[in-house]
């Protein structure tokens, strides 16, 4: 079929899926990450030797059958960082999806594909992956709202994973009504419903973001003032956020070559920059340096835990920085990288909810704004996206 847009892969669906006649997504479109299967077709990881070595899927994935049977018709499959392993969004086989709200500029990744077709309007609502902010941080760039819920509230059946202590099924929307219909319909487990009572802004994340988004998301919370609960400052990581990045950086590595280090070994498949390079060096990390990693991760998770509480939530910066360009050089997408990172990891080491909104505009690029919420706290977090909506975009 004819490519509909850059956010889409070459080897789209030949026609969409229809979805059930009634639902609670009765009347909408959804798009997912080519790393969902379809039954019939082949799960591409945004790689085209892995493509062409998979099998056509024996059944839909289970975030694809679920929005399917809540009425939801799903218009294709979307372009994403290779391995998901890049949060730039940039795709050396297959081009990086152009970012609607920042033309020019990398729209974010690895859900790269999803967050630029939701943000373009090619549909409702997009699924994607997160495993080290690849679902927050396109939402953030692409100035669209997106989650990434608890660790393993949404089943993964049927998706390809990239790190499994961090990966979490996630979603993209445009407007808020569509962001919190799809929560019912994806989200399994335990929720824990507490009224928040408390909004602490993580100071030491956000000293992390440049003056002018820092600037913008605040005056965001001063519009905001009446539609939020009680502010006050809070220290995440009073030794800093190194000792995290770098543990969540072995982790993944550690489990991303578990799961394809045997098959790239041996079909040496062509890959893009920075993608070879954070696969070069995930064939190194030791089995020592991840039971250390390990243990960080550990007191990591009981730390932050500990500073989210039923009731409270953490307030900070989605992204440091507005997009970079789109021919930004390695050395300026490795520092992107690295600063992202830094805030990603808080809510990815400590396995909690994190949702970013659309909140601001710094020279009319997008700023994302982020809340972390409790183990089980997603519907609360859908729930404050709603109520902040108003508020944003300014």
């Amino acid at each position: 079929m004819t490519r509909k847009s850059s956010a889409f892969v070459p080897h789209d669906l030949a026609r969409p899926l229809a979805g059930a006649a009634r639902g609670p997504l009765a009347g909408l479109t959804g798009a997912i990450k080519d790393m969902f299967d379809v039954k019939g077709e082949r799960t591409g990881g945004g790689n085209p030797t892995w493509l062409a070595a998979a099998k056509p899927a024996p059944r839909h994935a289970d975030a694809v059958k679920r929005v399917l049977a809540a009425g939801a018709a799903i218009v294709g499959k979307t372009v994403c960082d290779e391995f998901f392993f890049s949060v730039t969004g940039a795709n050396a086989h297959y081009g990086t999806p152009a970012n609607p709200r920042a033309p020019g500029r990398l729209p974010g990744g690895s859900s790269a594909g999803s967050a630029a077709a939701t943000a373009a309007g090619a549909c409702d609502f997009a699924l994607g992956s997160d495993t080290g902010g690849s679902v927050r941080v396109p939402a953030a760039l692409c100035g669209i709202y997106g989650i990434r819920p608890s660790h393993d509230r949404v089943n993964a059946a049927g998706a390809m994973s990239m790190a499994p202590s961090f990966d979490s099924i996630g979603w993209f929307a445009a407007t808020p009504g569509v962001f919190a219909r799809i929560g019912p319909v994806l989200l399994g487990g335990r929720s824990r419903r507490a009224t928040i009572k408390r909004v602490a802004l993580a100071t030491d994340a956000w000293a992390q973001a440049d003056a002018e988004v820092a600037e913008a998301l605040r005056a965001f919370l001063g519009r905001a003032a009446s539609a939020l609960s009680a502010l006050d400052d809070t220290v995440v990581a009073p030794e800093g956020t190194a000792a995290w990045r770098n543990a969540f950086r072995i982790i993944q590595g550690r489990e991303i070559w578990a799961i394809y280090g045997e098959w790239l070994e041996r079909r040496q498949p062509a890959l893009g920059p920075g993608i070879a390079e954070r696969l070069a060096f995930a064939a190194t990390v030791t089995a020592e340096q991840a039971r250390d990693a390990r243990r960080v991760m550990a007191a990591a998770r009981k730390a932050i835990r500990a500073r989210v509480p039923p009731g409270t939530v953490l307030c900070l910066p989605t992204v440091p920085c507005v997009a970079p360009n789109t021919d930004a050089d390695a050395a300026t997408l490795d520092d992107f990288r690295t600063r992202v990172m830094a805030l990603t990891c808080i809510a990815g080491m400590a396995g909690l909810p994190q949702v970013t909104i659309p909140a601001a505009q710094v020279g009319g690029l997008p700023a994302g704004l982020s809340f972390i919420g409790w183990d089980g706290a997603d519907e609360m977090l859908l729930e404050l996206a709603l109520r902040l909506a108003p508020y944003c975009g300014a």
